[in-house]
């Protein structure tokens, strides 16, 4: 589906009517209106946001509720969020470089980083970290973005997005620079899970009396990618980015 598409059915989306709900102010209103940057219209949304499934909710249906649904839009949103805004800021990008930075954008480690940062934790009370678990904030965070959606809607959440995400704690440029370099990927990766790297190299001359270079990475003397180029270093970086597509992403 396209950018525009997807931008299309965001703003065009008819969504029923502001409810008169029973949800009382919660204590916290004035945090999460700092951290957010209004004063919420209806704190419905925002009290589903905040409830993690170990909770065993109930509506006045008696039906369960927490925060699945909301992360769930909120995964949507903030893709379109961040497509928008690696689409206009790397106009020589195709579209795979646009995937990958974007991946590395909204992965769960970098949303657990980020809610962790933003001290989504208070909003959950005085829960252990082994009820809650060790996704909670990245859970949280996208929820959050589902919350203020479907409370003001999209530039609403797109507004949130560039103010307290992307601006605060991601450089786009240097996300680019790192994505871009699969081999510090993959160096990275090896340091931080104790794997020992290793590349094997050969060279062929081609029809038109070219070398070619072929390199194998291996990751604990096991094959993990393969990789060929008209020089040493794009052999070794298209091993790397086959490699980091195998293990890491």
């Amino acid at each position: 589906m396209s950018r525009k598409l997807l931008h299309h059915i965001f703003h065009k989306i008819k969504r029923k009517p502001k409810r008169n709900t029973s949800v009382a102010v919660p204590h916290y209103a004035n945090r999460l209106a700092e951290l957010i940057g209004y004063f919420p219209d209806d704190f419905f949304w925002f009290e589903r946001a905040f409830t993690h499934p170990s909770f065993h909710k109930k509506d006045n249906s008696g039906r369960y509720y927490n925060y699945d649904r909301l992360e769930f839009l909120g995964d949507s949103v903030l893709a379109l969020i961040v497509s928008e805004l690696i689409f206009n800021a790397f106009k020589d990008a195709n579209e795979g470089e646009l995937s990958e930075i974007r991946s590395k954008i909204v992965s769960r480690k970098n949303l657990n980083e980020i809610g962790r940062k933003l001290h989504l934790k208070q909003f959950f009370g005085k829960h252990s970290r082994k009820q809650l678990g060790e996704n909670l904030e990245g859970n949280a965070l996208e929820a959050l973005i589902g919350a203020i959606y479907m409370d003001k809607g999209f530039e609403q959440a797109k507004k949130f997005v560039e103010q307290r995400i992307v601006g605060p704690y991601m450089d786009l440029r240097k996300i680019r620079a790192k994505i871009s370099s699969y081999k510090n990927e993959m160096t990275e990766w090896a340091q931080k899970h104790k794997k020992t790297l290793r590349f094997t190299h050969s060279v062929e001359t081609d029809t038109r009396n070219k070398d070619v270079y072929f390199v194998n990475l291996y990751v604990d003397n096991r094959l993990a990618g393969r990789g060929r180029g008209h020089s040493r270093k794009k052999a070794e970086e298209t091993a790397s980015k086959n490699a980091y597509r195998k293990l890491v992403k």
